[in-house]
């Protein structure tokens, strides 16, 4: 059965206030008072606007540069930029891996992207295909990569993740069709291509 990214982003949210009532209802009533707030904080996944105040550009430097950052933690990954990426999805040789949640998957993802869960059941599956991973800014892909080379399994990382991919130029799709907007995970990266919707968790999500 597959749901709708409406569908996944209910039960996602369903799911995170089931944990915290469970964390609640064996707290003091301090805490529960507390805790009721926290509930009310937390919603769906927000829209926010991308400041209009960044060229394209300059916007591009900013995020190869937070990746270069990140790059410093797992060196010896494999990148390929966006570029590259687009001639071998043409090219019919690369398979997307998205290390996001799904709640990040369900706004929009890379054309014909997987699970990171979905890989794990079958990696052999891909043998065959030159494995590129992405997240929002590449930090995570690049430390699953990392994980996995210590398997045997290579992973390459796309280099800028999301945000790189859609400013050079690449399409995004949920569902199937083509969209302009992009789960940016939280302000700090939030860099979108002019006339791209962005989406952030709100700080608290990020806890559970």
């Amino acid at each position: 059965m597959s749901y709708s990214s409406s569908e996944i982003r209910r039960k996602s949210y369903r799911s995170k206030v089931s944990r915290m009532m469970r964390a609640i209802t064996a707290a003091p009533m301090a805490s529960a008072m507390m805790g009721m707030i926290m509930i009310w904080m937390i919603a769906m996944p927000r829209e926010v606007m991308a400041g209009a105040s960044l060229s394209d550009d300059e916007k591009k430097e900013i995020v190869y540069g937070m990746y270069a950052g990140y790059k410093k933690k797992f060196p010896a990954v494999t990148d390929v930029s966006p570029l590259k990426a687009m001639a071998l999805m043409k090219a019919g040789k690369v398979v997307f891996l998205d290390i996001r949640t799904a709640e990040e998957m369900a706004v929009s993802a890379l054309p014909g992207a997987i699970s990171k869960e979905a890989f794990l059941l079958h990696p052999a599956f891909y043998h065959d295909h030159i494995i590129i991973g992405y997240c929002t800014i590449s930090y995570r892909s690049g430390k699953f990569a990392e994980e996995m080379a210590a398997k045997g399994i290579q992973i390459r990382n796309l280099a800028g993740g999301l945000l790189a991919w859609v400013l050079e130029g690449g399409k995004v799709y949920e569902n199937g069709a083509e969209t302009r907007r992009i789960h940016v995970y939280g302000k700090k990266w939030n860099y979108p291509p002019a006339g791209y919707d962005s989406v952030v968790f709100r700080p608290l999500e990020r806890l559970f």
